[in-house]
């Protein structure tokens, strides 16, 4: 699928290439590893927080497709393409599974081909479209996914973008066009670890980028799942949410927490 890409300025430092620079990516100016290193000199865990979120991804979608045979995947705010993306967990396991990465961002629309690589059993896809429009997110991705048939909802570090309570209603809207069976796998930033580093970045980061943010207590992040079934061990760092075995030593805890909740 090819697309009309808007231009890219390399001199204004941008959110999606920011945590790209964090997670080890390459797609990212001399601006963005600026104040990508700024941000990390005030808050030095927020380079694993970064790799813990993706790790959390991961896990997740392996437990998804392994253990309760989820075959769709609706990612909303994916970010830029690194390792381990959605559809590459998905498909290692069940070729034929089908994703729709959601994003609206201009830079990530650039890159947006790169993630269009899909098994020949599979599908994926790419819509431009924003999480303060569920209705148009879920109109095209109706193209690619099946609504009948249970699909997992990921919403990775993306609630924290609509900075009021009216993402609830947002996130609600996206689940309630989900049939029984269906997943929502979410994550955010929280205030727990390091609360004064945490909020410097995001100070720092609201500074920088055009894209704000807030972070959430755990409480408000679990408000997320009301009405849902949530899967054991509920909301937690993401480092501990199932992790790999590991002896019997608790991973380290990040300011990110998250949790993977069953539609009933």
């Amino acid at each position: 699928m090819s697309m009309e890409h808007p231009p890219v300025n390399s001199g204004v430092p941008h959110s999606a290439r920011i945590w790209n620079y964090w997670l080890g990516g390459k797609d990212c100016y001399e601006i963005d590893r600026k104040v990508g290193d700024e941000i990390a000199a005030a808050n030095p865990a927020i380079r694993d927080t970064a790799r813990a979120q993706r790790a959390f991804l991961v896990r997740a979608v392996q437990h998804l497709v392994r253990d309760v045979g989820i075959r769709q995947f609706l990612d909303v705010g994916t970010g830029l393409p690194t390792a381990d993306n959605t559809h590459e967990v998905a498909q290692r396991l069940l070729p034929e599974a089908r994703i729709v990465y959601v994003d609206h961002d201009p830079v990530v629309l650039v890159h947006a081909e790169a993630l269009l690589t899909s098994t020949p059993e599979g599908a994926t896809d790419y819509i431009d479209a924003d999480l303060r429009d569920p209705e148009a997110i879920l109109e095209q991705a109706a193209t690619t996914l099946d609504f009948t048939q249970p699909v997992a909802l990921i919403l990775l570090g993306i609630a924290a973008h609509v900075t009021d309570d009216s993402v609830y209603d947002i996130v609600d809207r996206l689940v309630d066009a989900l049939p029984s069976g269906s997943h929502l796998v979410l994550c955010d930033s929280t205030e727990v670890i390091h609360p004064d580093q945490q909020r410097a970045m995001v100070e720092q980061w609201n500074q920088a980028s055009d894209n704000p943010r807030v972070n959430r207590s755990p409480q408000e992040l679990a408000r997320f799942f009301d009405g849902l079934e949530l899967l054991v061990p509920g909301v937690v760092s993401t480092p501990r949410w199932r992790p790999e075995s590991n002896g019997s030593e608790e991973p380290t805890e990040v300011d990110n927490f998250g949790g993977v909740a069953r539609k009933p």
